[in-house]
């Protein structure tokens, strides 16, 4: 199973935002840090801040930050709702179908992938938030957003 750039985004941002509680941040700083490009990121964030996750303040002098706190913020909850599906083969149209126990494994499978992700919070992920917190503070510094670069 892989999950999409949307996801893999989301959780990026959040990871940085909870890195930074007292701090506004920017769309441009995060995908600094990441080397990721600035407009991905600016639909991530939208989606983002639509649904609660993060809270974005306009003006000057503004910028994005939790709109949850970390422990609220619950990993499968996030996953469910970035992703847009969870159908890992297409058994509409195979003539097997009928007979065939692979979507019965296939979905368990899935429901036992997020029942892990549903055991944690963001605040689970930040254990070495120092770390990280240093980790892309280097990344920033040293790199300039490029629009397109992808992770």
């Amino acid at each position: 199973m892989k999950l999409t750039l949307f996801t893999d985004y989301s959780m990026r941002v959040l990871l940085y935002l909870a890195a930074r509680p007292d701090h506004l941040c920017s769309i441009a700083e995060v995908a600094m840090a990441y080397r990721i490009s600035q407009n991905h990121l600016m639909k991530v964030v939208n989606d983002l801040a639509r649904s609660g996750y993060i809270e974005s303040v306009r003006g000057r002098g503004g910028g994005i930050r939790l709109g949850k706190a970390p422990e609220e913020i619950n990993i499968g909850k996030l996953v469910r709702h970035t992703e847009g599906g969870f159908d890992l083969v297409d058994c509409a149209s195979c003539v097997i179908a009928p007979a065939c126990s692979l979507t019965g494994v296939l979905k368990e499978a899935l429901c036992a992938f997020l029942a892990v992700l549903d055991r944690y919070s963001l605040a689970d992920l930040m254990d070495k938030r120092r770390d990280m917190g240093l980790l892309l503070a280097g990344t920033a510094s040293s790199q300039r957003p490029a629009d397109d670069v992808r992770a």
